[in-house]
């Protein structure tokens, strides 16, 4: 049985063999505590297999190791060895539209394996883990890209996928872990309780009866939480525990499905405003190299603000029909 594990190895191994890479590069400034960074991701997400067997404490040295690397900006990149622009320009005009073909395969794969997939049935046992055949499927869907792509380009040398993975991780740098560690964050706020204690103080703050004001206070309290996690969904059940379901729904009899969706797009609008939302705000900076890596950020904000006035009416109107 193929089951998420697999992945979180390939992964593994994958940040493994960058930090063995940057390593053996002489001419990194920073090559000792960058090939540190990433060897400690890749060997957690190994490790994190063997959890509880074997003591979780060490993830977490592993985690507080990582954040001092990165927090005393002991990160950065190296002079990465890949192709010239001229090079470059050479292979696009070759291929043509057909360098679309790689990128294409990864959701055409991913929807095959996770709808086909599971009623495949080996020794009596399903192919694929319940529960995890879309991110099974995502990484069987990266493997087969990757072939693809390499059989259409044919790069020389055969590293060059893991030294272009490299280069994009070292612009990308620490940030590259921000959605992961914010989901985190975001399932710890609801462990803590920290909805009931919103919840509670909402109560307070909000009148009765007064729809407006428990609706102003849903939307901008979604878009304030997603500013801060860098994650609408982290956000969700934090303030729909809070004013969403108990004031909302229960009390002024909101009909749940369309006040959620209004909730979340304004969550969206938040996230247009954050640099923790690194995968949509920073890594594009990163990767086109602006000098202004909050330039993106800055040129959002005033589409956010003018849509989550629009949620805000929307959020008053459809919900209550």
């Amino acid at each position: 049985m193929i089951t998420a594990e697999w992945i979180y190895w390939l992964l593994g191994g994958f940040f493994f063999m960058v930090g063995v890479e940057i390593a053996l590069d002489p001419a990194h400034r920073k090559r000792w505590t960058n090939a540190a960074f990433w060897c400690l991701l890749g060997a957690s997400l190994c490790y994190g297999s063997f959890v509880p067997r074997l003591p979780a404490w060490l993830l977490g040295v592993a985690v507080i190791g990582m954040a001092l690397i990165a927090g005393f900006g002991l990160t950065g990149s190296g002079d990465v060895r890949t192709t010239g622009e001229a090079q470059r320009a050479a292979s696009a005009a070759r291929t043509g539209n057909a360098l679309f073909v790689p990128a294409l395969t990864i959701p055409a794969v991913t929807v095959l394996v996770s709808l086909g997939a599971g009623r495949l049935v080996i020794g009596g046992r399903p192919l694929l883990a319940q529960q995890s055949q879309t991110l099974v499927g995502l990484g069987i869907a990266t493997i087969v890209a990757l072939g693809v792509a390499f059989a259409l380009l044919r790069p020389k040398p055969a590293t060059v996928a893991l030294t272009e993975g490299r280069r994009l991780l070292e612009s990308i740098g620490w940030a590259a872990l921000l959605p992961q560690m914010l989901a985190t964050l975001g399932l710890l706020f609801t462990k803590a309780g920290v909805g009931t204690q919103v919840g509670a103080i909402a109560q307070h703050l909000v009148p009765e009866h007064s729809r407006l004001f428990a609706v102003i206070v849903y939307a901008l309290g979604m878009a304030g939480f997603t500013i801060v996690m860098g994650n609408a969904f982290a956000a969700f059940p934090i303030m729909t525990a809070a004013i969403g379901w108990p004031l909302l729904v229960e009390h002024m009899g909101a009909h749940p499905a369309p006040l959620f969706a209004i909730a979340m797009l304004s969550g969206f609008c938040g996230t247009l405003c954050t640099p923790m939302a690194a995968n949509f705000n920073l890594v594009p900076p990163a990767l086109l190299e602006m000098r202004d890596k909050y330039a993106q950020i800055k040129v959002q904000i005033p589409t956010a603000v003018v849509l989550l006035g629009v949620n805000i009416v929307f959020m008053l109107v459809f919900p209550f029909r």
